[in-house]
């Protein structure tokens, strides 16, 4: 296989499974601090 393109696909393979992690992380986080805020502060899960 051409080095190239070897080097290119682990790159793009790396961007995936660096965006999934992130998304896997951050969107629980974000649910789990929207619920905090309406218990502590009454605050909308909309806002």
């Amino acid at each position: 296989m051409n080095p190239g393109m070897l080097i290119i696909a682990i790159i793009g393979g790396a961007a995936g499974i660096l965006s999934t992690l992130y998304l896997l992380v951050s969107l629980p986080a974000v649910i789990i601090w929207k619920i905090y805020r309406r218990l502590r502060f009454g605050y909308s899960l909309n806002a």
